[in-house]
């Protein structure tokens, strides 16, 4: 196959993506801190990072530690608030070029219902991403991520107040990812994104205490990426919705497994504080892949290892 014929476009739910990569949210910060790093334009789209109602200093520090290939982080949601992010980020965003998806997180349902009521009258916005399942809050975040009921009440919610896409971000502290996915499509979702990071822990010996001041925190990077791919594999069985697949991406090997499990798009999130540039690699590299393969289209390849089970 001649170089450049690979047809990496996909469609999520109406939204068409240039290509199948995307930077997750809370790695990326609002496009504009890696423009000199990397070509954003060139990405299948950006999620800002969380965004509350009010702005947050979010946890003390210590708030982030390496692991054992992958780190923990217990930022608490920092950011400007919505109104700070309307007014000073979403001019800059708009001109990124990609689509902007916004993720948003509440202590309350109706703080869910406030940002995305006033979020759905600002420009340039092409999906909200429901951060139900954040483990580095108090309040809010992963306490509605990990139950049914109150999924698809937060996002019916949502749903009733606007009309843009809804993604909505699951969390892996859950026995039964599947129930989880299904309650948020039952709830008007158009999209489900997984998985957002695992709770965990590390002490530091020495001083005999937790070394994140929040005690716990998220882990992620590829420790969990085996995780987050049995957890695509479960929910693309189970419902009939796109899925954003992320979780220890590092490279287009994971993506492209991530991707024939059943996620018609990825995230690459913590890969992104090693190597900024990696998500121009990933492209390049499932680019090149399919033209080795054979392959005209990379939608070709969602959900194709399911026909070998």
């Amino acid at each position: 196959m001649a170089a450049g014929r690979v047809d990496l476009r996909v469609d999520l739910a109406g939204l068409s993506l240039a290509n199948p990569v995307l930077a997750a949210s809370g790695t990326f910060g609002y496009g504009t801190e890696y423009a000199d790093l990397v070509e954003v334009s060139k990405l299948g789209g950006i999620v800002t990072k969380g965004i509350t109602l009010a702005p947050r200093e979010g946890n003390p520090p210590p708030r982030i530690c390496e692991t054992p290939a992958g780190m923990l982080n217990a930022i608490g949601l920092q950011n400007p608030g919505v109104d700070a992010f309307v007014r000073d980020k979403m001019p800059a965003l708009r001109e990124l070029g990609v689509p902007v998806i916004v993720n948003i997180a509440g202590e309350t349902v109706a703080d869910y219902v406030a940002l995305a009521a006033q979020l759905s009258e600002c420009d340039g916005i092409a999906a909200l991403e429901l951060n139900l399942s954040c483990p580095n809050v108090k309040q809010g975040g992963m306490h509605f991520g990990i139950d049914c009921e109150l999924t698809q009440t937060v996002v019916a919610a949502v749903r009733e107040v606007t009309e843009l896409l809804l993604i909505t971000k699951l969390s892996p502290n859950v026995t039964d990812i599947a129930e989880i996915g299904q309650a948020a499509g039952d709830g008007g979702s158009d999209i489900l994104s997984l998985i957002n990071t695992l709770l965990g822990m590390t002490i530091d010996i020495q001083q005999r205490r937790p070394v994140l001041a929040n005690v716990t925190g998220g882990l992620s990077g590829p420790a969990i990426q085996p995780v987050a791919l049995r957890m695509v594999w479960e929910l693309a069985q189970a419902v009939d919705l796109p899925i954003i697949g992320m979780g220890g991406i590092t490279s287009a090997v994971d993506a492209l497994q991530f991707i024939m499990a059943g996620a018609t798009a990825i995230a690459v999130g913590t890969a992104n504080f090693v190597a900024p540039g990696v998500t121009g690699c990933i492209i390049k590299d499932i680019e090149t892949f399919c033209e080795e393969q054979g392959i005209a289209r990379i939608a070709d390849l969602v959900g194709a290892a399911h026909a070998e089970v």
